[in-house]
């Protein structure tokens, strides 16, 4: 690893920070100026650079934008015992990894710079992947499906129907459509017919001759003619009125229409790409869709996955949405951690990668450093756990206890069934709380602990084999199966609400055979 290069005037300083680095096994460089430091710098290269603000011969504010021009990509530090907004302000702007206050605690400091060396390496990585971003993102089995089928549709004009819910990127597909299709040299025009009112709608497809209506003060080609050569996208077609919906079948029979107005039959020659997120069976089967229109649009579809179908790709997605942000906005590209990335992975996103995408630019204005960490996310990503801490001294109050829990099946008395049935599993598991199976206050009983020793030490004593097992599997199958009920099947919530992986309970639920 390439050292870690230490900047300041102050002598106890870089001794400190030496010595501490030496102690963690990171090599390190000291300089005491930023003359040194950019004379260094033509035939040598740090791993991350840790710099003072105020200096004699060059402040580290003009260090850092030096540095930033010659290696965009390293880590640097800034840190100064002149702890104002203008220097924190400036050292971000410049494209500083972190600001650090003196005097600073030394492990901290540590920690903060093992996480620049982390993320030098793997930005490092990440900036030859991102050196030519592609069209699409995707590497789940869903979206490698939808790659194959636009390049199986490359060297055709069918018309094709794309499905999926809002935000998973269905204007992008038609447009990979057209550009990888004979008429990619024609126009590529795009419509939301849901966006449109009614009374306008029929207009702006066919257009409208001069005083067709009030205001119609002159010609209008409309989207079809606009298209003519190329592809015309229709999105959100299931909400087309019903009375256009007969127009629009004309023109994808025989091409032919007539603009609002118009008596002479105009023709285009269109590919047309539609697409909705609802079910236009059901709506056939209602009868606000016709189902000729339907079979017409029908030919080829595609269907997109819900981000959460693909989550293995959100953070591919999200480094590229920094990047395209921050190039938007003109500032340096914020980086993020495996642990904000996990969080993120964990998420829902009910709004799909239009979602992420939002999120990836309210991060780049609002997280507080160039690092983003699982803390920094917006508040509707971290959840209850925002929620909890917002109620102040109220969070501190213990959860009100279930009125179902399950107790096993030791822990009733060994006399509980004499004159009396004895309860069968299904009552033993599932019993109210303050009650045994025969009527005993809880108050007499052990808790479930107690029961768990009990079941234990029968299972230990008569030499039942791998008792670790048995009971380890009885217990995550109940805990997940329970967890599932409280999300109606959800298994990402649930893996948030229990605190592990979603990877690991997708595991644990093959491994246990819950998914029967």
């Amino acid at each position: 690893m390439k050292p870690i290069w230490i900047v300041d005037d102050d002598q106890s300083i870089r001794f400190v920070l030496e010595k501490a680095l030496a102690r963690e096994s990171l090599p390190s460089r000291s300089f005491t100026n930023a003359r040194d430091v950019l004379a260094a710098l033509d035939h040598d290269e740090p791993q991350v650079l840790v710099s003072d603000i105020r200096m004699p011969g060059g402040s580290g504010l003009d260090l850092l934008s030096r540095i930033k021009e010659r290696h965009p990509g390293l880590p640097v530090i800034v840190m100064t015992a002149f702890s104002d907004l203008d220097s924190a302000v400036s050292a971000f702007q410049g494209g500083a990894f972190e600001y650090l206050p003196k005097p600073f605690d030394v492990p901290k400091a540590v920690e903060l710079i093992r996480r620049a060396v982390a993320e030098s390496e793997r930005e490092e990585v990440v900036d030859e992947r991102l050196a030519a971003v592609p069209e699409m993102l995707g590497q789940a089995p869903a979206m490698q499906d939808v790659f194959r089928a636009i390049g199986r549709l490359s060297q055709s004009v069918v018309t094709v129907l794309i499905t999926g819910e809002s935000g998973t990127g269905k204007e992008l597909v038609a447009r990979a459509l057209h550009k990888h299709s004979p008429r990619a040299s024609g126009p590529f025009v795009a419509i939301n017919t849901a966006a449109i009112p009614k009374d306008l709608l029929e207009s702006e497809l066919f257009g409208h001759e001069r005083g067709a209506f009030t205001g119609a003060q002159m010609m209008r080609r409309g989207r079809f003619e606009q298209a003519d050569g190329g592809t015309l996208f229709l999105d959100e077609i299931g909400d087309m009125p019903f009375d256009l919906q007969t127009r629009l079948l004309r023109v994808l029979s025989d091409g032919q229409f007539y603009r609002v107005g118009g008596h002479n039959p105009m023709r285009s020659n269109v590919r047309v790409i539609a697409a909705t997120h609802q079910n236009l069976e059901e709506r056939v089967k209602q009868g606000s869709f016709r189902e000729d229109l339907f079979h017409r649009l029908n030919v080829i579809r595609l269907r997109l996955p819900a981000l959460r179908e693909r989550i293995e790709d959100v953070p591919a997605l999200t480094r590229f949405f920094l990047q395209k942000s921050a190039k938007d906005l003109g500032v340096d590209a914020k980086r993020i951690t495996e642990g904000a990335l996990e969080r993120l992975m964990a998420f829902d996103f009910p709004g799909n990668v239009r979602q992420l995408e939002n999120i990836c630019h309210w991060l780049t204005v609002m997280a507080p450093a160039q690092v983003v960490e699982a803390k920094d996310l917006p508040p509707e990503l971290l959840g209850h756990r925002v929620a909890a801490a917002a109620d102040g001294p109220r969070a501190a109050t213990p959860a009100p206890v279930p009125a179902i829990v399950p107790i096993p099946a030791s822990v009733v008395p060994a006399g509980a069934g004499v004159g009396s049935p004895s309860p069968g599993p299904d009552a033993r598991e599932r019993m109210p709380v303050g009650e045994s199976a025969n009527g005993v206050h809880a108050g007499v009983l052990p808790g479930w602990l107690s029961g768990l020793e009990l079941e234990s030490r029968e299972l230990l004593e008569a030499g039942e084999p791998e008792v670790w097992d048995q009971l380890t599997r009885k217990f995550e199958a109940r805990l997940i199966r329970t967890a599932l009920e409280v999300t109606r099947g959800r298994r990402i919530e649930a893996a948030q609400k229990l605190g592990i992986g979603r990877n690991t309970i997708t595991r644990k639920i093959q491994e246990l055979g819950l998914d029967d």
